[in-house]
């Protein structure tokens, strides 16, 4: 039996100090709305993320959930904000004084990797800094946001052996203002650690496991000879090497958070170890790693939070296979895998293994919702008995609630398999239970929707199925009556 195992992401570790975070990409065919996606992240107890915008739309989404948000000013706005004060005020008060504190914003991530991918706004990038904390200070938040600037991590040169690290000199005229900035609001370094891209370059010098947390024999570990330290793992040696770095240039208080990390699990034929397995080590070590609190070799006691890259696939964007199969859960809510959070088996929020439902897309065009439905109450051989006129489930009577009771029974009775909760696009899975009242669902424990063991698969985004049994099913909101229907499901199954 195929089943859809869930992700478990702790909020924040035993005393509280670290914590794991997603960020939540767009570019996506069939992207979820804000309300779907919170959907989820509610259904995983995800309680930290990072947007690459400051969507209006996905901020009053996140209202009153108590998720913590960093939000972020575009690489292409980053030039005006730059360059006028007045422009960085409007900003914030369009953006963040709006919706706080209903949604409770506590970072803001200015530009993207700068100073390797647009190194034309380097020049303004401490100013749009400031300008954006001067503009919360005038809004009183300054307290309770913290700005910064996402780094990428070839912004250090030669971070093996760490203690020789330092940053790309060209940058001082950047990096020391930008370094004395964060120190004097007690904001932190944003670093973005890609190990993934560590290990894939040409000389292949780091091992597979050191790259994925995977535990090495004390000979095996990289040791830096002026410190001694030993390094088990790709991602303290850079973390550390950022640490150092600062402190060539005499900070040493300021400490890390890891924007983005994680490692792809799918790629193409150059690209072999973009695997779900070795996806699924790299991000459930990396959650164990970070939720101990353990710091890193150099700064034991200084934990390191971390964002995972990311929330989902991205099918749109450019690039190797890779960079579209970094996420966590396909669009349509299904896990790309299971975290493997223990030593023997997976732990979950709640113990929802098994507690899986598939449920229409309130935003999905009504006509292709209407036409899965169609599909599923006929070819797909549900018992939508239900959904009749006095019956249990015939209320709310509109085509999103009946649509969801007929692709969660299809998706039930097919033993949650992968792609039975689809239906072109107008369907996704979730953790949360859509029995409402009298009228309980498949596979939440009540005795609805019968299984009718059919084999037929649920229309895909390639299927050809069409909604021609929409005038025979499915009439104005109402099925029509149980005799015809319970004849006509009848001889679909004979």
């Amino acid at each position: 039996m195929a089943i859809l195992l869930l992700l478990f992401l702790l909020a924040c570790s035993v005393n509280g100090d670290s914590f794991i975070g997603v960020n939540i990409g767009t570019d996506i065919t069939n992207m979820p709305s804000p309300t779907e996606i919170v959907a989820l992240l509610k259904a995983q107890s995800i309680q930290h993320v990072r947007l690459y915008d400051a969507d209006r739309t996905m901020l009053l989404a996140l209202a009153n959930t108590g998720i913590r948000v960093t939000v972020s000013v575009p690489n292409d706005l980053l030039l005006g904000i730059g360059q006028s004060n007045a422009t960085a005020a409007n900003w914030v008060a369009h953006n963040i004084v709006v919706h706080v504190p209903a949604t409770n914003i506590t970072a803001i991530a200015v530009g993207s990797e700068v100073l390797t991918a647009l190194p034309n706004a380097a020049p303004v990038l401490v100013n749009a800094l400031q300008y954006i904390q001067s503009a919360l200070v005038a809004a009183n938040l300054d307290q309770q946001i913290k700005v910064s600037t996402p780094h990428s991590s070839s912004v250090i040169i030669d971070s093996f052996p760490p203690s020789q690290a330092f940053f790309n000199r060209t940058w001082d005229h950047v990096m020391v203002p930008l370094l004395k900035f964060l120190q004097s609001t007690g904001s932190y370094l944003m670093l973005n650690v890609y190990p993934y891209y560590d290990y894939m370059q040409p000389d292949r010098s780091i091992p597979l496991d050191y790259a994925l947390f995977r535990p090495l024999p004390p000979n095996k570990e990289a040791v830096d000879a002026n410190t001694m330290l030993h390094y088990t793992n790709v991602f303290d040696a850079v973390i550390d090497a950022a640490y150092f770095a600062m402190s060539y240039l005499n900070f040493t208080n300021i400490p890390v958070v890891v924007t983005e990390s994680g490692w792809p699990s799918k790629g193409d034929s150059s690209e072999p170890d973009a695997t779900i397995d070795n996806a699924n080590t790299y991000n459930s070590n990396l959650i164990r790693h970070v939720l101990n609190n353990s710091g890193t070799p150099k700064n034991p006691k200084i934990p390191v939070s971390t964002y995972i890259y990311e929330l989902y696939n991205e099918d749109l964007r450019p690039g190797p296979a890779s960079e579209k199969n970094w996420g966590l859960f396909d669009a349509n809510g299904a896990p790309v895998y299971t975290l493997h959070l223990t030593g023997a088996g997976t732990v979950f929020v709640n113990d929802t293994t098994n507690q899986t439902f598939c449920v229409a897309k309130g935003s999905a065009d009504s006509k292709m919702l209407q036409a899965a439905l169609d599909w599923a109450c006929g070819p797909g051989k549900v018992d939508c008995s239900p959904l009749l006129e006095g019956q249990e489930c015939y209320e709310p009577n509109n085509v999103v609630a009946h649509a969801t009771y007929a692709f969660n029974a299809y998706y039930q009775q097919l033993d949650k398999s992968p792609g039975t909760c689809d239906f072109k696009g107008v369907a996704f899975v979730t953790t949360t239970n859509p029995s409402h009242g009298s009228c309980k669902f498949p596979g939440s424990g009540g005795k609805n929707g019968t299984s009718l063991n059919g084999t037929a698969l649920a229309p895909s985004n390639t299927s050809t199925a069409s909604g021609c049994l929409s005038q025979l099913y499915y009439n104005g909101g109402s099925l029509i009556s149980s005799v015809i229907l319970g004849a006509l499901l009848l001889s679909v199954v004979l």
